[in-house]
């Protein structure tokens, strides 16, 4: 039996934006919902016919390959395949949260639901993220670190385990929703019966009560404590930047699912060097001296000291490059360079012996400034050099 046309499906036309999709599929998701239509095999396959429509017109590649080679572009195995028609109830339902807003079913207020998954069972609650600032050197950037953070957060109580309670003993199945963790009732209106599901009140969802609390934590769960947290940061990280660590934020009561720890990223600047990007700068200060007859100097580098060569005639301004000596990129063999700026230091004293010499040099042709036509600013060697 050949599918319908996706468009069809929702009533909508072939180059409908995608907020006129979203509202028709909302149309559609409430009719055919199947607390609405109990029992209803028909409204049950139109209802699962509107999400996979909904699926593939939602996302723009998708519907480009819809648009192009029909049912067949969503074919698994096909220019990646999206498999449209394989979707199952929980997948219909775990989309609703873009659809309609929130989190789980868009039901949990209309049809209920309390955020819990459809036919009740325990509701598994999260902890709260949580936030550091890690200050991190230039050269701890440059090549990765890692840190060893001790963190004052939510643990896991260690009297009870999390569970909250002071045994074993102490947990009973809740009476109101008989471990469900979720009520039901039905109403009549004028569309019909209605079923509406609700978190139970009295388990807030857990299914079960606990008669005797743990002492430590009070039935929480969880305790207020210290955690030596290693973190991993990859080189080539920078100033303001946030990275997540799964699973290593607040613990969550009576043994949910812990938060995330995001780390912002705070650098600490360098006495020598200065950070553009993943190139590094660094103002190199010479004689006039120097700069006229040429020397060999050593610079600071993020990886320890390097040692340039000036050429007669250095002018300043000029931008010496040593490649490879910048910041990585994150995640990416790709390194930057480390510019070093050539800036001629004038001495402001001079004994009689050196302002003698400088007088008998003053009339020499070679001493006389004369650039020419063609000489460049810093700026414009600097936009080449990016360039």
């Amino acid at each position: 039996m050949s599918k319908r046309d996706y468009y069809d499906i929702l009533g909508v036309s072939k180059g409908a934006p995608a907020d006129e999709i979203k509202k028709a599929y909302r149309k559609q998701a409430i009719k055919f919902h199947p607390d609405k239509n109990p029992n209803d095999k028909s409204a049950e396959d139109k209802f699962k016919e509107a999400a996979e429509a909904y699926e593939v017109l939602s996302n723009p590649e998708k519907r480009q390959r819809y648009d192009q080679f029909g049912h067949a572009g969503t074919q698994s195995g096909f220019g990646g395949g999206y498999g449209g028609g394989g979707m199952n109830m929980e997948d219909i339902f775990s989309q609703f949260g873009d659809v309609f807003g929130g989190g789980g079913s868009p039901f949990d207020s209309f049809f209920g639901g309390g955020g819990q998954s459809r036919g009740g069972g325990r509701r598994v609650q999260k902890g709260t993220n949580l936030r550091i600032k890690v200050k991190l050197t230039l050269e701890e950037i440059a090549n990765g670190v890692e840190k060893k953070i001790k963190v004052n957060k939510q643990i896991v109580c260690n009297t009870c385990d999390g569970t909250g309670a002071k045994d074993k003993n102490s947990f009973s199945t809740c009476k109101t929703c008989g471990g469900q963790g979720a009520v039901r009732r039905v109403t009549n209106t004028i569309l019909g019966q209605m079923q509406t599901t609700s978190t139970c009140p009295t388990c807030n969802g857990e299914g079960t009560t606990i008669s005797s609390k743990c002492n430590t934590c009070h039935g929480d769960g969880i305790t207020r404590g210290e955690e030596t947290i290693s973190i991993n940061i990859p080189a080539g990280v920078s100033e303001g930047m946030q990275l997540s660590m799964s699973g290593k934020g607040n613990a969550a009561p009576r043994g949910g699912v812990p938060g995330d720890l995001i780390i912002l990223i705070e650098e600490i600047a360098h006495e020598s060097l200065k950070r553009e990007g993943i190139n590094v700068i660094y103002d190199l200060h010479v004689s006039f001296v120097d700069a006229t007859l040429g020397a060999s100097i050593e610079v600071p580098t993020i990886d320890g000291k390097a040692r340039i060569k000036l050429d007669p005639g250095t002018q300043g301004g000029k931008i010496l490059r040593l490649k490879g000596k910048g910041i990585p990129e994150v995640n990416s063999y790709h390194k930057g360079d480390q510019l070093v700026q050539i800036n001629i230091w004038t001495p402001k004293i001079l004994n009689n012996e050196e302002r003698e010499l400088l007088e008998q040099l003053k009339d020499s042709q070679n001493f006389k400034p004369s650039p020419g036509k063609n000489e460049k600013s810093f700026f414009d060697r600097m936009k080449e050099y990016f360039e």
